[in-house]
Protein backbone atom coordinates (compact mmCIF):
# COMPACT_ATOMS: atom_id res chain seq x y z
CA UNK A 1 0.00 0.00 0.00
CA UNK A 2 1.25 3.47 -0.79
CA UNK A 3 2.67 5.64 1.98
CA UNK A 4 -0.22 7.97 2.86
CA UNK A 5 0.37 11.40 4.31
CA UNK A 6 -1.80 12.58 7.18
CA UNK A 7 -3.54 15.15 4.95
CA UNK A 8 -4.57 12.48 2.41
CA UNK A 9 -2.52 13.97 -0.42
CA UNK A 10 -0.86 10.62 -1.05
CA UNK A 11 -4.23 8.93 -1.66
CA UNK A 12 -4.67 7.61 -5.17
CA UNK A 13 -7.88 8.60 -6.95
CA UNK A 14 -8.70 4.99 -7.81
CA UNK A 15 -8.38 3.17 -4.47
CA UNK A 16 -11.22 4.70 -2.46
CA UNK A 17 -13.79 2.24 -1.10
CA UNK A 18 -17.15 2.02 -2.84
CA UNK A 19 -20.16 3.82 -1.37
CA UNK A 20 -23.04 1.65 -0.21
CA UNK A 21 -25.95 3.92 -1.12
CA UNK A 22 -25.79 3.24 -4.88
CA UNK A 23 -27.08 -0.24 -5.74
CA UNK A 24 -29.63 -2.07 -7.86
CA UNK A 25 -31.54 -5.34 -7.56
CA UNK A 26 -32.53 -7.58 -10.47
CA UNK A 27 -35.25 -10.12 -9.54
CA UNK A 28 -35.68 -12.69 -12.32
CA UNK A 29 -34.47 -10.09 -14.83
CA UNK A 30 -36.74 -7.28 -13.57
CA UNK A 31 -35.19 -4.34 -11.75
CA UNK A 32 -36.92 -3.45 -8.48
CA UNK A 33 -35.99 -0.27 -6.62
CA UNK A 34 -35.25 -0.87 -2.93
CA UNK A 35 -34.24 1.54 -0.20
CA UNK A 36 -32.18 -1.00 1.69
CA UNK A 37 -30.74 -4.51 1.24
CA UNK A 38 -29.21 -6.30 4.22
CA UNK A 39 -28.16 -9.78 5.29
CA UNK A 40 -25.76 -10.79 2.53
CA UNK A 41 -23.88 -13.39 4.55
CA UNK A 42 -22.43 -16.87 4.31
CA UNK A 43 -21.32 -19.05 7.19
CA UNK A 44 -19.65 -22.45 7.38
CA UNK A 45 -20.72 -24.74 10.18
CA UNK A 46 -17.92 -26.39 12.15
CA UNK A 47 -17.69 -30.16 12.64
CA UNK A 48 -15.72 -31.21 15.70
CA UNK A 49 -14.28 -34.71 15.74
CA UNK A 50 -11.97 -36.65 18.00
CA UNK A 51 -10.81 -40.17 17.26
CA UNK A 52 -10.85 -42.61 20.18
CA UNK A 53 -7.15 -43.35 19.83
CA UNK A 54 -6.08 -39.70 19.57
CA UNK A 55 -3.26 -38.74 21.93
CA UNK A 56 -4.52 -35.15 22.22
CA UNK A 57 -7.35 -34.22 24.54
CA UNK A 58 -9.04 -31.91 22.08
CA UNK A 59 -11.10 -32.16 18.95
CA UNK A 60 -10.13 -31.53 15.37
CA UNK A 61 -12.23 -28.85 13.68
CA UNK A 62 -13.31 -29.36 10.08
CA UNK A 63 -15.45 -27.26 7.74
CA UNK A 64 -19.00 -28.49 7.42
CA UNK A 65 -22.12 -27.37 5.58
CA UNK A 66 -22.49 -23.78 4.42
CA UNK A 67 -25.41 -21.72 5.69
CA UNK A 68 -26.77 -18.58 4.07
CA UNK A 69 -28.67 -15.95 6.02
CA UNK A 70 -31.97 -14.57 4.78
CA UNK A 71 -31.80 -11.30 2.87
CA UNK A 72 -33.99 -8.37 3.89
CA UNK A 73 -35.25 -5.94 1.26
CA UNK A 74 -36.93 -2.63 2.17
CA UNK A 75 -38.73 -0.26 -0.17
CA UNK A 76 -41.10 2.64 -0.01
CA UNK A 77 -44.82 1.98 -0.12
CA UNK A 78 -46.39 3.61 -3.18
CA UNK A 79 -50.04 3.93 -4.12
CA UNK A 80 -51.15 1.17 -6.53
CA UNK A 81 -47.80 -0.67 -6.21
CA UNK A 82 -48.31 -4.24 -4.99
CA UNK A 83 -45.02 -5.61 -6.35
CA UNK A 84 -43.83 -7.24 -3.12
CA UNK A 85 -47.27 -8.55 -2.24
CA UNK A 86 -47.61 -10.21 -5.66
CA UNK A 87 -44.17 -11.79 -5.26
CA UNK A 88 -45.14 -13.14 -1.86
CA UNK A 89 -48.79 -14.09 -2.17
CA UNK A 90 -49.85 -13.46 -5.78
CA UNK A 91 -49.74 -15.71 -8.83
CA UNK A 92 -46.11 -16.69 -8.18
CA UNK A 93 -46.64 -16.92 -4.42
CA UNK A 94 -46.71 -19.89 -2.07
CA UNK A 95 -49.31 -22.48 -3.12
CA UNK A 96 -49.58 -26.02 -1.81
CA UNK A 97 -46.02 -26.04 -0.47
CA UNK A 98 -44.52 -24.80 -3.73
CA UNK A 99 -43.27 -21.41 -4.80
CA UNK A 100 -41.55 -20.00 -7.82
CA UNK A 101 -37.85 -19.61 -7.11
CA UNK A 102 -35.93 -16.78 -8.74
CA UNK A 103 -32.41 -15.73 -9.49
CA UNK A 104 -31.59 -12.42 -7.82
CA UNK A 105 -28.60 -10.20 -8.56
CA UNK A 106 -27.62 -7.42 -6.17
CA UNK A 107 -25.14 -4.94 -7.66
CA UNK A 108 -23.12 -2.22 -6.00
CA UNK A 109 -22.64 0.74 -8.33
CA UNK A 110 -19.67 3.06 -8.74
CA UNK A 111 -19.77 6.87 -9.00
CA UNK A 112 -20.70 6.69 -12.71
CA UNK A 113 -23.64 4.33 -12.11
CA UNK A 114 -21.82 1.34 -13.60
CA UNK A 115 -21.82 -2.03 -11.82
CA UNK A 116 -18.71 -2.32 -9.65
CA UNK A 117 -19.52 -5.56 -7.78
CA UNK A 118 -22.41 -8.03 -7.89
CA UNK A 119 -23.69 -10.90 -5.81
CA UNK A 120 -26.07 -13.59 -7.00
CA UNK A 121 -28.68 -15.45 -4.95
CA UNK A 122 -29.56 -18.99 -6.02
CA UNK A 123 -33.19 -20.16 -5.90
CA UNK A 124 -34.46 -17.17 -3.91
CA UNK A 125 -38.05 -16.92 -2.67
CA UNK A 126 -39.90 -14.62 -0.26
CA UNK A 127 -40.61 -16.01 3.21
CA UNK A 128 -41.89 -12.95 5.04
CA UNK A 129 -43.62 -9.74 4.10
CA UNK A 130 -44.18 -6.86 6.49
CA UNK A 131 -46.24 -3.84 5.55
CA UNK A 132 -45.45 -0.49 7.08
CA UNK A 133 -46.30 0.39 10.64
CA UNK A 134 -48.78 3.24 10.93
CA UNK A 135 -48.49 6.03 13.46
CA UNK A 136 -50.58 9.18 13.48
CA UNK A 137 -47.74 11.31 14.82
CA UNK A 138 -44.98 9.98 12.52
CA UNK A 139 -43.17 12.13 9.98
CA UNK A 140 -41.55 9.50 7.77
CA UNK A 141 -42.14 7.51 4.61
CA UNK A 142 -44.10 4.26 4.65
CA UNK A 143 -41.71 1.31 4.21
CA UNK A 144 -42.54 -2.31 3.39
CA UNK A 145 -40.12 -5.13 4.15
CA UNK A 146 -39.65 -8.51 2.48
CA UNK A 147 -37.41 -11.28 3.78
CA UNK A 148 -36.03 -13.72 1.22
CA UNK A 149 -34.53 -17.20 1.71
CA UNK A 150 -32.08 -18.62 -0.81
CA UNK A 151 -29.79 -21.59 -1.39
CA UNK A 152 -26.53 -19.89 -2.29
CA UNK A 153 -24.65 -16.60 -2.38
CA UNK A 154 -21.89 -16.10 -4.93
CA UNK A 155 -19.91 -13.09 -6.03
CA UNK A 156 -19.97 -12.30 -9.72
CA UNK A 157 -16.47 -11.46 -10.84
CA UNK A 158 -16.45 -7.97 -12.39
CA UNK A 159 -15.25 -7.60 -15.96
CA UNK A 160 -11.84 -6.00 -15.98
CA UNK A 161 -11.80 -2.55 -17.53
CA UNK A 162 -9.05 -2.07 -20.09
Amino acid sequence: MADLKTDGSGQSANIWPLVKFAFKVQWDGTEIIFQEVSGLSSETQIIEYRGGSSLTYSTVKMPGIKKFGNITFKKGTFQNDATLWKMYAGDAGIKMNTIKRASVTISLLDETGAVAMSWSLLNAFPVKLQVTDMKSDANEAAIETMEVAHEGLTIIEPALKS
